[in-house]
């Protein structure tokens, strides 16, 4: 940039300068808060506050808890008089609450002051003058002595129309523009000032440091303000108060290292508003400490309406990444956060802490009345598995399988790039259930009835295509068997690679969840179901998983109703079934009936026979303490010896190592 020359340091080191405040870590205590947003703030907005405007606004300071409100400079305007007349005369002032008013050191405009003052239970009068080298030498071309005359001689008539008018009043004197002034210089006004007053325990005064122009350096500034501490005359007697402005961005920062050198009281505004950049951000502030486990007396537990209310009645905006109090300031679009934070929860729930350390978020935003589905987890195509996850956990009761978050992440992300928007925790779930829960456009499942023969057989009514076929299946259980029911329907390869269960947390406690993954050519698909009885909803996310299978998807795929009745008498009657009696039942000659069993199903007769018997043998050494010898018999093999050498043939591995397998 050009014409950076032109600049030079404004601000002056104190003449002892000490760091004393750099040993301190941290804020214990909060400061005496004040409030100027109804005189500072309110002179900075475009279209300044009505009187009712002010009186509501006045109201809500009260209502989050500040005890201390400057509410306006009296003498500048005739809404500014009305309106602390109005708090005055209608008895609006609570006991415990002290109003403060602002007045030049011009003696018709303290006078003017002390008119609309008159009968406030408590109030503080703030006087002010300029004193930096800027306002001396360009605006009132006096001397420092003469600067000095203004401020006492506007301190012995604040204290004179005090005792002649009837309240109850304090004192407050500000060397406008603080940071610009020779701080000795500074200490010799203020110390002139209080040799007027005379403060003492029962009847302080307060000394307030405006950085009216913000000029320099926190440190600086805190290493002026404990110049100021170390040296101020009645210190026992005083409140030190600090006005920190934000024209460098540091005001937070000014009115922290501030208190640690010493400082008693702040002077700010809700959301920083102010002149120029603004005052500093009592809200931050505030919050501050309380995220540090302090309890800054101020409250603000309700912070979205709070907003609204500042929005409406100062028709300023409240910005989005405003620290505490924005709308997306807990919000994480990203992936890695929301994974992050959703850990986190749920390390909390599990721990059952009540110490908050959740990653990325320093405070709990319920302590500010926000919510977690609709303030922290938002989701958008940036969104990682981790935050979907948690949305439809808190929302939805769905807490759904680690290795099924992937594809509904990437299933809720692709809506959300190609529709290039947020997308709702409504909008989210309805994703979640379109594709995992009422996916079922190729076949579903009418009707299954269970048997107990020698494991689980199952007859399944299966619509396809409009067509209703009822197919057997066995297995080990009654969802394998039913698995085994679509597999030999449709003549497709797949296996239950994941089955999960839990109690749905929302709604219905009777109603159960169940999550189905199926694995097919090393991909997973998943389904899920929800029902009151777990088998129909096991069997629900089965049908949902299915129907994904690019196997199944042609018009044509599925066996042949005479293939699966044939396959379906094998399977009820393995034990003893022979190609002759089934040529009798199917009403086929024995070479045909062979051919077309070859040619429907890829095996012959004695393969089918013998793939049914594996299967129930399979079963027998899943579900049960049968002997390997007392398994080979029940399921037809004439010895041990030949079932051992062909179970290990087709398994890789013996009856006994299969048993064992984990």
């Amino acid at each position: 940039m050009k014409n950076f020359e032109k600049y030079e340091r404004a601000y002056f080191m104190p003449p002892q300068v000490s760091y004393d405040w750099v040993r301190k870590d941290h804020i214990d205590a909060p400061p005496i808060w004040c409030s100027v947003d109804l005189r500072d703030g309110n002179q900075a907005l475009i279209e300044p506050m009505s009187l009712e405007e002010k009186i509501e606004f006045f109201q809500m300071l009260v209502a989050i808890g500040f005890k201390e409100i400057e509410v306006g400079f009296p003498a500048a305007s005739d809404t500014e008089y009305n309106f602390l007349r109005a708090l005055i005369e209608r008895n609006m002032i609570p006991e415990d609450v002290t109003i403060q008013v602002l007045t030049q050191a011009r003696e018709h405009i303290i006078k003017k002051t002390f008119e609309a003052v008159k009968g406030a239970p408590h109030a503080v009068i703030h006087l002010y003058n300029s004193t930096s080298v800027a306002q001396r030498e360009q605006v009132f071309r006096k001397s420092k002595e003469e600067i000095k005359r203004i401020a006492v001689d506007g301190a012995e008539l604040l204290k004179n129309l005090a005792e002649e008018t009837t309240g109850n009043f304090s004192f407050q004197y500000s060397p406008e523009s603080f940071p610009g002034t020779e701080v000795d210089y500074a200490l010799e006004i203020c110390n002139a000032v209080l040799d007027v007053w005379q403060p003492n325990p029962d009847k302080k005064a307060i000394i307030n440091l405006p950085t009216t122009v913000e000029n320099a350096m926190p440190h600086v500034f805190a290493s002026q303000v404990e110049f100021m501490n170390k040296n101020l005359k009645y210190r026992n007697s005083i409140i030190l108060c600090l006005h920190p402005h934000n024209d460098r961005g540091c005001g937070v920062c000014d009115a922290e290292l501030g208190m640690l050198a010493g400082a008693d009281r702040i002077e700010g505004t809700l959301f920083g508003n102010g002149e120029r950049t603004g005052n500093v951000d009592i809200i931050t502030l505030a919050m501050n400490l309380f995220s540090h486990g302090v309890d800054p007396k101020l409250d603000f537990s309700n912070m979205p309406e709070i907003c609204q209310k500042y929005e409406n009645l100062t028709r300023m905006q409240v910005h989005a990444r405003q620290p505490y109090a924005g709308e997306l300031v807990f919000t994480a679009f990203s992936g890695s956060h929301q994974d992050a934070i959703a850990k986190g929860m749920n390390y909390r729930s599990e721990k059952k802490t009540n110490q908050w350390s959740v990653p990325y978020l320093p405070i709990d935003p319920k302590d500010v009345g926000r919510e977690y589905d609709s303030d922290v987890i938002r989701i958008n195509s940036q969104s990682g598995k981790g935050g979907i996850g948690y949305i439809l956990k808190e929302n939805y009761g769905m807490s759904i399988p680690a290795k099924m978050k992937e594809d509904v992440g990437y299933t809720v992300k692709g809506v959300s790039d190609r529709e290039h928007k947020e997308l709702s925790p409504e909008w989210v779930y309805q994703i979640f259930e379109d594709k995992y829960m009422n996916n079922t456009p190729y076949f579903h499942i009418e009707e299954f009835r269970f048997k107990q023969i020698d494991g689980i057989m199952a007859q399944v009514t299966i619509n396809h295509n409009g067509q209703v076929r009822t197919i057997v299946g066995n297995g080990n259980g009654r969802l394998d068997a039913v698995s085994n029911a679509i597999k030999q329907y449709f003549d497709v390869h797949y296996e239950l690679a994941i089955y999960e269960e839990h109690a749905h947390s929302k709604g219905s406690s009777s109603k159960a969840v169940s999550y189905v993954g199926v694995s097919c050519n090393n991909k997973l698909y998943w389904g899920v179901g929800i029902d009151d009885d777990i088998i129909n909803s096991s069997i629900n996310a089965l049908v949902v998983a299915v129907n994904q299978l690019d196997e199944i998807q042609a018009e044509d795929k599925c066996r042949d109703e005479r293939i699966n009745q044939i396959i379906n008498y094998i399977q009820t009657n393995y034990l003893t079934v022979t190609l002759v009696e089934l040529s009798d039942q199917m009403h086929l000659s024995i070479p045909y009936l062979s051919k077309y069993i070859k040619e429907k199903s890829g095996g012959t007769f004695g393969e089918i026979v013998r793939n049914v018997r594996m299967k129930k043998a399979c079963t027998f050494l899943k579900n049960g303490n049968m002997t390997v010898e007392k398994i080979a018999d029940s399921v037809g093999y004439q010895n041990v010896e030949h079932f051992n050498r062909l179970f290990k043939k087709k398994y890789g591995m013996t009856p006994v190592q299969f048993r064992n397998k984990k």
